[in-house]
């Protein structure tokens, strides 16, 4: 499981993206990845944890739950 920190929310989208400590690149989520959260609860700044998975677009972020 990493820790993370909610970068960008797309609302109208129902996704966004994490940022994570000494990682250039930021990590994908899609609303369908939350644990025990809805998207309108998470906002820009909010600690997170995850797990991860590869994807034909990169690394997406699975089990997304705040910490």
């Amino acid at each position: 499981m990493m820790n993370g920190v909610i970068k960008k929310l797309i609302s109208d989208k129902g996704f966004g993206f994490i940022a994570v400590a000494g990682q250039e690149k930021d990590i994908f989520f899609h609303s369908k990845a939350l644990v025990g959260v809805t998207f309108e609860e998470l906002h820009e700044g909010d600690a997170v944890t995850f797990d991860t998975e590869e994807s034909p677009k990169g690394m997406n972020a699975v089990n997304v739950k705040k910490a």
